[in-house]
């Protein structure tokens, strides 16, 4: 392995770099999603735990987002994974490809997150788009506000950072190479889970977030990574007033929902949806949320 830990680039901002005021956080948002989760399962619309293989969770500053994403790591606590890789967005357009950390463990207010040094190895080692690059997640937010949660639900847990660039201009073939080897590892025995992070729509009203969510989600569940990206160039022709992306971070959910469908997966089930707005954001200027299982 190359490099040493990675600091946190965004407690403080995103989420509390004071330890006890994010542990207090956390353990609230966890606290709401498990409620969530009982009540999901009584009424019969809770996937199986045992039948995920990946997870699409928000990546907004955690007092926004974080309810959202919580259901998601509920439910991935729920499937106890030996392994997450997270497939999160690169802001910043450092790498070329998919930018697999080869570094050391994710530092957090919470403690460390180790990182699956044999497994990051392998995928880097698949080539083309994949590639050892740890400056790809330098100041990169949409990794790091997961772990957190990661930290309090899975202690045990290590990960494999993926950064997608939107230069990437083979997702599929991206998300088939990766969905094909993790099935392989799943197959042998080893409990690995696919995350993807991404917000949704960004900038809109409230209730045009909400719509323009509503359309987009249709594919996501269907696992129609092409339709989607059609569908996103459409509905950011169409001028809806505020709206400048339909899902940030579309370049690892496109390449996720590719490599779930590898996994076997053949469905999306929402878990839970809401606009900054639901969290006290300002209602004419919001950005989307959502938590999907593939299952």
């Amino acid at each position: 392995m190359s490099g040493g830990p990675r600091r946190p680039y965004v407690a403080g901002t995103f989420y509390s770099g004071d330890s006890h005021r994010l542990a207090a956080l956390v353990e609230d948002l966890v606290g709401q999603a498990r409620r969530s989760a009982r009540a999901a399962s009584e009424a019969g619309q809770r996937p199986d735990p045992d039948r995920v293989v990946g997870l699409m969770v928000p990546h907004a500053g955690l007092v926004y987002s974080g309810a959202i994403a919580a259901l998601g790591w509920q439910l991935a606590a729920e499937a106890a994974p030996q392994t997450v890789v997270i497939a999160g967005t690169d802001h910043q357009g450092w790498a070329a490809g998919v930018g697999v950390w080869c570094g050391g463990p994710w530092s957090t207010p919470l403690g460390s997150v180790r990182v699956d040094e044999a497994l990051a190895d392998t995928i880097a080692a698949l080539g083309e788009p994949f590639a050892r690059d740890d400056r790809a997640h330098d100041g990169e937010h949409s990794i790091e506000v997961q772990l957190p949660f990661a930290a309090r639900l899975l202690p045990d847990v290590r990960i494999v950072p993926l950064a997608v660039s939107p230069r990437l201009r083979s997702h599929a073939r991206a998300g088939e190479m990766l969905g094909r080897l993790l099935a392989e590892r799943r197959s042998a025995g080893e409990r690995i889970l696919l995350v993807a992070s991404s917000d949704m729509a960004h900038y809109p009203r409230a209730s045009v977030c909400q719509a323009t969510d509503g359309e987009l989600l249709q594919p996501l569940l269907r696992l129609d990574a092409d339709g989607l990206f059609e569908l996103e160039d459409q509905v950011l022709r169409e001028g809806r007033p505020g709206l400048v992306c339909g899902l940030c971070g579309i370049d690892p959910v496109r390449v996720t929902l590719d490599a779930v469908r590898e996994m076997g997966a053949t469905r999306g089930v929402l878990l839970g949806a809401a606009t900054s707005a639901d969290a006290g954001g300002d209602p004419g200027r919001t950005v989307g949320y959502a938590a999907v299982a593939f299952t």
